[in-house]
């Protein structure tokens, strides 16, 4: 069967496609996994620009399950792996989005090795050229044509240009156009081995109007931007863009997006009690994720939302969030950008854990001291002076928890502020102001001056 006859098969009623909306429909998925997800069919959108039929539900592939291996380094678990990509598949998801840096170059193979037990006709697979480190046309090629190999395919459904908005103009033409990659992407997509086009997004408002200007000459066929209810109107400026913004510029030049980070690596999932409270009093019944993704998924231009799904329960939970898809009323809406109103409030440091970082030249473990100094705020255990009723007990609590999380060698006040992990993040975020402020934070807590 091939990939129109499949699609047509999975695809009923399908709504007409206008032009720069991606049409809403529904695709079947098959299977019992016990979740009740099977009850309903998949959200599906139509790219207007391909007439893909797209579930609204996509697999991020930068958080696959992770095992020890034989020497004692973090390695992708294939078993695990295999599984959640056949439960997802029975769910009626069909877009995996990988690229060769993830997980330190692992992505593409595992997914590669899980995706090619099935018609390559049946799913759509995106992948990007991360020539972040070594943007010679040599380099840039072998990433191309390795990515080929490695997810044993010959063509791309949907291929990005990497976080290309640092720099604007400037970083895209040292990246892909005097090396002669965008003429040579060009005629790729020309030849179909390319099949849908675009770029992925982080960065300042000003690089972006660059980039998306670029589209009178280049045509891109989709964008991928950073897009949830907290960065709709709180995404910290000027260094990175309101998603409200980004959006709004891509529909009316109708552009179907892509959305990456709809939870915020997690965040939206683990609010802190006060927000997440106010969400479980709606809808006792629903997942605190599940609005995040009702959020993202009831925007018409949006054609597929990304989710590193880490475990079963994750995908249960989406799957039965997408396969039930209930759009938000305006009412809904208006509450959810109140909830994001109070989380800004949060001191709380806007790392999603893509580890982009990683590895530390100096061993630091960014994400770990990150994610745990955040898992702190979010629970409303974060000992503030030594006034306070609880404090013995919330000081021992963070030191503890602390030591459990992130080794001692790893640590925050590890960090000699080289500087190496700035230009790799795609939040922006000051890294090592910011392990600055937690390390003085631990010390105080240590010699009891906070």
């Amino acid at each position: 069967m091939n990939r129109r006859e499949f699609l047509k098969k999975g695809a009923v009623g399908v709504a007409a496609m206008t032009a720069g909306t991606a049409a809403v429909g529904k695709i079947s998925g098959g299977g019992d996994d016990g979740s009740g997800a099977n009850e309903t069919q998949m959200e599906i959108r139509t790219n207007p620009v391909s007439g893909d039929k797209v579930s609204l539900l996509g697999f991020g592939c930068m958080r696959w399950p992770m095992i020890k291996g034989p020497n004692g380094k973090d390695v992708i678990d294939q078993e695990a792996v295999n599984a959640l990509v056949d439960e997802a598949i029975a769910g009626g998801v069909n877009y995996f989005d990988t690229s060769p840096v993830y997980l330190q170059g692992q992505s593409e193979a595992a997914a590669g090795i899980a995706l090619c037990r099935y018609p390559r006709g049946s799913y759509y697979l995106a992948t990007k050229l991360s020539n972040f480190s070594d943007h010679s046309r040599k380099a840039s090629l072998a990433m191309y044509r390795n990515s080929f190999k490695a997810l044993k395919t010959d063509y791309f459904d949907y291929y990005l240009l990497h976080s290309i908005g640092r720099g604007g103009s400037r970083a895209f033409k040292d990246r892909y156009e005097s090396n002669g990659m965008m003429e040579f992407l060009l005629k790729e997509r020309e030849a179909g081995r390319i099949r849908n086009l675009g770029f992925s997004f982080h960065g300042a408002q000003k690089d972006f109007d660059e980039l998306i200007a670029l589209h009178e000459k280049y045509r891109w066929d989709f964008v991928q931007i950073e897009m949830n209810y907290l960065d709709w109107r709180h995404a910290k400026a000027p260094r990175n863009t309101n998603a409200e913004y980004l959006y709004a510029e891509l529909e009316k030049r109708g552009i179907p997006c892509v959305i990456m980070e709809p939870l915020l690596g997690g965040r939206l999932a683990k609010l802190p009690d006060a927000a997440a409270e106010k969400l479980m009093a709606r809808e006792p019944a629903s997942s605190v994720a599940s609005w995040a993704f009702r959020f993202v998924g009831s925007y018409p231009g949006v054609l597929c939302c990304l989710s590193g799904m880490t475990n079963a329960e994750a995908l249960r939970d989406n799957l039965h969030t997408f396969r039930n898809f209930r759009p938000l009323s305006e009412e809904e809406n208006g509450f959810l950008l109140e909830i994001a109103d109070l989380l800004d409030s949060f001191p709380m440091v806007p790392c999603t854990g893509c580890q982009y970082c990683m590895p530390c030249p100096y061993g630091i473990d960014i994400p770990g001291v990150f994610h745990h100094y955040n898992e702190m705020v979010r629970s409303g255990s974060m000992a503030t002076s030594n006034m306070q009723r609880d404090f013995m007990k919330l000081r021992r609590k963070y030191l503890v928890s602390y030591d459990r999380a992130v080794e001692s060698i790893r640590q925050a006040d590890h960090c000699i502020h080289c500087g190496e992990c700035l230009k790799h993040c795609p939040q922006s975020i000051r890294i090592p102001h910011e392990l600055a402020r937690i390390g003085d934070y631990v010390e105080k807590l240590r010699s009891w001056t906070l």
